[in-house]
């Protein structure tokens, strides 16, 4: 829009600065890294849940291990189906919608006691197979050192667990690199675990599967069937295979994680977690179930009791080939095994600061916890406790994995079982699920989750048998429980009283003020996209942009006007919260729910300035975006709207930066101004008219062929200006108020 004549130009006041805010929560990571984050709980399983699992039901326990692996496909679409939702938070938020907040907090109290459990469990046993292996290679040197494996496995889960805290207060994208590392190394351990353990299999020839998953070669152990020993019930085949499915379900453990990196998972969010969801089960089916059924095979009966706390390093002993060529092998499984359990200790950080994350955005944790790292802009305070936590509990425990496996049980089927039940309870209360556990089928016109009901059903009957076969599990899990259960409440009640008049807890941002706008300040390349936002009540253009904008091409920044009067521009300048105020804040914490559920990072700014107008275009020209995008006004047209951005970009000092704008409403296609010189653009009949005049000039011999378009349309510009100038101007100004009405 060039109309207007040249005004001086209206900077920001001198003293105001401009606010640029960050957040922990628009940090994005692609589906390989969060399938990696996952699978370092889920696959981390396979080093010891074959020996758990034997020890408590004999020897066909690695049917019962495979079967929750495959059951872990119908828990699978549980998550996708809350994920699909965007229900944020996981088991809390979900239960909490459908069944209430007392019982999300019971719900969630479990699964944190689940998680603060899995780092110390995954990396004691990664202690106990190094420990073990430096005391075997001691022996094979005639060395005189020996280490005791419980000791030695508690000092290293302590220095695991230090490790990883760390890495979480910088952030999950650096987190989640050392996850997909770890399972890289992984999958080539596992590649050539299982090729060669089909080749000793067909060498040996003679071969036996484990005993069939029936009740009658089943084999528990007093502690096995807890309350239930002497009683009539374990007598029951059903029964009977509950219990054996029951102590076989800690492989399944770590799939809550799936729901707390959803909230990281990159555009398009939905299909990249269907390939995460799918790539950890298949993952999890063929390391963990395959390998526990490998086990059984090959470890001779007589010596595999010595391997129960590191099984796979019995397997790797056991395989055919040279001595020198399986102890190297071992020492490599050690080695594979000590990263992908210290993994799981990242993990379980992780998972359990997304879930005390959105208890803090709920009220039910103090909003201490949720101050961003000044550097890295983590929820810090929430990653140092649960790290103590977890560091606590490997020093309770001395390194015991028997009573690690016992209390870790309690949190994980009831952490499934209560997800499940909240989203059964969704289906009837919501109808916008994007993805629906399958098997639905519909009676008088209603309809009815079967597959969703079964899984429920399923993992009820499992929860049920834990709780009275797990003394150990029942007794500290529902310690623990209550204890976590208090602690919420408590938060609760303290943070009703200190936020009485607050409607709701909003994001925590990290704010930098600045001097000016510029490229150096914000994190994104010249050829953005500027989205304009001030009412959270009408961000309808911002989702568009999320949908349509390629981030491979365009950053998006996001930035709101903060107008102020000349007073305000004194020169003691702005208090911080004149700059970014609750409504600021409340603002940007609706622009993060809609770009974090789009998966897709944007770029927080606040402008303070008397015109918003000048605000929006004098951004847009400090950081030489390609396109600045504007909701409708609800005070004035479209139209009216472009023309007073384009008088603002008039009032720009030279040189100014060329753009466009766009204006978007929800019922009708968007309007596009480009703001700068720029080529109009010509009604078809006008093209016409122009070739015609052309065609009549160029017949003539003094013009002819040197005779261009472009002449023509100078010299027909050049004649206007002049008569503009004259009496004819009136004329003008009546001839272009005749064409706007056809227009």
């Amino acid at each position: 829009m060039t109309d207007a004549g040249s005004h001086p130009s209206k900077q920001f006041p001198q003293s105001a600065k401009v606010v640029i805010a960050t957040t922990v929560a628009l940090t994005f990571i692609s589906f390989w890294r969060g399938a990696a984050i996952v699978l370092s709980d889920l696959a981390s399983t396979m080093f010891y849940v074959g020996g758990v699992t034997e020890q408590a039901i004999g020897k066909s326990a690695p049917w019962f291990v495979l079967a929750v692996m495959i059951f872990s496909f119908a828990v699978r679409s549980i998550y996708m189906e809350s994920c699909g939702m965007f229900v944020r938070g996981g088991v809390y938020v979900v239960v909490r919608d459908s069944l209430g907040p007392m019982v999300a907090k019971i719900s969630v109290s479990a699964l944190v006691v689940d998680y603060v459990l899995t780092g110390p469990i995954s990396s004691v046993s990664a202690g106990q197979y190094l420990g073990r292996l430096l005391n075997e290679m001691s022996e094979l040197m005639h060395l005189n050192f020996h280490v005791d494996p419980n000791t030695f496995a508690m000092v290293f889960g302590l220095v695991v667990t230090a490790y990883f805290w760390w890495e979480n207060v910088k952030g999950i994208h650096e987190s989640s690199g050392k996850a997909l590392r770890i399972m890289q190394i992984t999958t080539v351990m596992v590649v050539v675990l299982l090729g060669w353990c089909a080749v000793t299999l067909l060498m040996r020839g003679n071969v036996e599967l484990p005993p069939a998953p029936i009740p009658s070669n089943l084999r528990f152990t007093p502690e096995s069937l807890g309350w239930l020993e002497g009683t009539f019930w374990p007598q029951l085949a059903g029964v009977a295979l509950l219990i054996a499915f029951g102590h076989s379900l800690l492989a399944m453990s770590g799939f809550e994680t799936l729901a707390q990196v959803y909230r990281e998972i990159g555009y398009p969010k939905l299909k990249n977690l269907k390939i995460t969801a799918n790539t950890v089960c298949i993952y999890a089916v063929v390391s963990t179930g395959l390998i526990s059924i490998l086990a059984v095979m090959i470890i001779p009966d007589n010596i595999r009791g010595n391997y129960y706390d590191n099984l796979i390093g019995g397997l790797a002993m056991s395989l055919s080939g040279p001595y020198v060529l399986r102890l190297g092998f071992h020492i490599f499984v050690v080695v594979v095994g000590t990263l992908i359990l210290s993994g799981a200790v990242n993990t379980s950080i992780i998972g359990a600061n997304g879930i005390l994350n959105r208890l803090s955005d709920d009220g039910v944790l103090l909003d201490w916890f949720r101050k961003p790292q000044k550097k890295f802009g983590t929820t810090y305070r929430v990653v140092t406790l649960i790290a103590v936590l977890q560091a606590a509990t490997i020093v309770g425990s001395q390194g015991n994995m028997l009573l690690l496996s016992e209390a870790y049980a309690f949190g994980v089927v009831w952490s499934f079982f209560m997800k499940s039940l909240g989203v059964l309870a969704l289906r009837f209360q919501r109808h916008d699920q994007e993805y629906k556990t399958p098997f639905n089928f519909r009676i008088a016109g209603r309809e009815i989750p079967f597959g969703l009901i079964s899984i429920t059903t399923m993992l009820f009957l499992v929860a049920i048998a834990n709780l009275f076969t797990k003394k150990v599990a029942t007794i500290y899990g529902v310690s623990f429980t209550l204890i976590f259960l208090l602690i919420f409440i408590l938060s609760e009640y303290i943070n009703l009283r200190s936020h009485a008049h607050e409607e709701k807890a909003l994001e925590e941002f990290n704010l930098d003020y600045q001097a000016e706008v510029d490229t150096g300040g914000i994190h994104a390349r010249s050829g953005s996209v500027l989205v304009a936002v001030r009412d959270y009540t009408r961000l309808f253009h911002l989702k568009k942009v999320l949908e349509k904008t390629n981030l491979r091409r365009h950053d998006i920044i996001v930035m709101t006007a903060r107008r102020i009067t000349a007073a305000g521009s004194g020169e003691h300048g702005l208090k911080q919260d004149q700059l970014f105020s609750k409504y600021e804040k409340e603002l940007f914490s609706h622009v993060v729910t809609i770009a974090e559920k789009e998966g897709k990072p944007v770029e927080l700014l606040v402008v303070p300035a008397m015109d918003p107008y000048d605000a929006m275009v004098q951004a847009a020209n400090s950081l030489r975006v390609s396109r600045l995008v504007t909701g409708v006004s609800g005070t004035m047209s479209s139209e009216e709207l472009a023309r007073r951005i384009g008088l603002a970009w008039e009032k720009l000092p030279d040189p100014k930066h060329a753009f466009s704008l766009e204006v978007i409403t929800p019922d009708r296609p968007s309007t596009f101004v480009n703001l700068g010189p720029h080529p109009p653009r010509l009604w078809p009949e006008d093209v016409d008219r122009l070739h015609d005049i052309w065609l009549d000039l160029s017949s003539d011999e003094r013009l002819g062929s040197n005779l261009h378009h472009r002449d023509v349309l100078r010299v027909a510009l050049m004649r206007l200006e002049q008569e503009m100038q004259g009496a004819d101007r009136e004329a003008i100004y009546t001839e272009l108020v005749r064409e706007l009405r056809k227009s």
